[in-house]
C-alpha cells in the first residue's frame, strides 16, 4: 500500500503530521495537539489530506510502476 505522511514544521519542529494510514492528524507539540484535535474534527480537513493522496501519491506510484515494467 501507499502511506502519505504530511508533516507540518515550525521553527524546524514538527508540530503536527497527518498519516493516511491511521487516517488522522497526529499533534507532537502543545501547538499541534491542540490543532489536530481541531484538525481531526473537520471533514473537509481529512478530506483535502485523503484527496491528496488519490491525486499524488497513487497517480505517481501508477507512472512509475508503468515505467518499471515497460524496462523489463
Amino acid at each position: 500500500g501507499i502511506e502519505l505522511i504530511d508533516s507540518y514544521v515550525f521553527n524546524k519542529v514538527e508540530d503536527i503530521r497527518f498519516n493516511s494510514t491511521v487516517g488522522r492528524f497526529v499533534g507532537y507539540t502543545e501547538h499541534g495537539l491542540k490543532n489536530a484535535e481541531a484538525w481531526n474534527s473537520d471533514a473537509g480537513q481529512l478530506g483535502q489530506e485523503q484527496g491528496e493522496l488519490e491525486r499524488v501519491c497513487k497517480h505517481n506510484a501508477d507512472l512509475h510502476y508503468s515505467a518499471i515494467l515497460d524496462k523489463t
